[in-house]
């Protein structure tokens, strides 16, 4: 397979790369999406609308849970099942970045030393930036690129912090989150919306002393679910127990999972949350775009630290604050 590492590709290279699967042209592609810079912002624009006639063709998983409950362990054994059985999948692991540093761990492909080695298995840690949700604002072009790879199953991992986690249900076929046992009340710390957008529950560490306890939470959250109304695709979400150290359960979400995409697929569903997505990318994007034309406008950038300041010691209420600089914003753009 040919590389083109260590120059700079062309439009074409990136194409052609990405389609024969080579990963550090992948790499490279999803670096451009990732990028600050216009210029390569508009790049990655023509590559993915060359590739999306090549995207859509795999299952999207999105994992999310509470800090702690074995997210990299889990999707370690869950993806190493998934490779034994044939699968090529792709990893898209988010990172939580300090909003003081704006650094990050991205430390999983060493929690994820098996499934790293594993040729059917591409890792790709990313920073969260200050996108809410546990996700980066370019996860969507980093998954629809690893699509047109030729990955079969792509698996969002998100930070799960539990802010608008609703950012990762517009990006996947099938929501996962992952809770302890044992932890005080089941239910404390986590949201009742995040709950109700998950398509199914797993109790992790589920072995040794602690079998005992996460059935008592696999009950307890199967009564929760039960207090919901149905969602409008007719699921009904389940809670399952299982332990990544002794590969217990997994195989049984697997199927699961596959139950779900089977029912989805017949009954319309399955299709009709891929073009509510869509729509959902439409209006993120212009979200984002608009974001970063205020904050890149030369007029905003000379005034904006000042006008901080002034509401920051009292001289100016916030709100006039906010109307002045998107008056001087439409007034300037540039």
């Amino acid at each position: 397979m040919k590389s083109f590492q260590g120059k700079r590709h062309t439009e074409a290279e990136y194409i052609n790369g990405i389609l024969e699967g080579d990963r550090t042209i992948l790499s490279k592609a999803i670096t451009l999406a990732e990028s600050n810079l216009a210029e390569d912002n508009a790049l990655s624009e023509r590559i993915i609308n060359a590739l999306l006639h090549h995207t859509g063709n795999s299952l999207r998983i999105g994992i999310t849970g509470v800090p702690g409950v074995g997210k990299s362990s889990f999707i370690e054994v869950f993806g190493k099942q998934l490779t034994a059985a044939g699968k090529k999948i792709a990893i898209l692991t988010i990172d939580p970045s300090s909003q003081k540093t704006k650094g990050s761990i991205l430390g999983d492909k060493t929690r994820m030393e098996e499934l790293s080695k594993d040729p059917l298995a591409y890792i790709r840690p990313t920073a969260s930036g200050e996108k809410l949700g546990g996700i980066h604002s370019r996860t969507r072009e980093a998954m629809l690129l690893c699509e047109a790879a030729g990955f079969e199953i792509i698996i969002i991992e998100t930070v799960g912090v539990g802010q608008s986690e609703t950012s990762v249900k517009n990006l996947v076929d099938f929501f996962l989150l992952l809770m302890l046992a044992g932890a005080g009340d089941e239910l404390q710390g986590i949201k009742k919306g995040i709950i109700e957008m998950a398509d199914a529950i797993a109790i992790t560490k589920a072995d040794g002393d602690n079998i005992s306890k996460s059935e008592i939470a696999r009950k307890e959250f199967s009564n929760a679910l039960h207090l919901f109304p149905v969602s409008e695709n007719g699921w009904v979400p389940k809670v399952v127990t299982c332990s990544s150290l002794e590969k217990k359960g997994i195989a049984e979400i697997i199927t699961l999972i596959d139950d779900y995409v089977v029912k989805m697929k017949s009954n319309g569903f399955f299709n009709q949350n891929r073009k509510q997505q869509n729509v959902a990318w439409m209006k993120d994007t212009i979200l984002y775009s608009l974001q970063s034309a205020f904050y890149n406008n030369t007029k905003i950038k000379s005034v904006l630290e000042t006008t901080i300041q002034e509401v920051e010691a009292g001289n100016k209420e916030a709100l006039l604050a906010a109307k002045e600089l998107l008056a001087a914003f439409y007034k300037n753009k540039s």
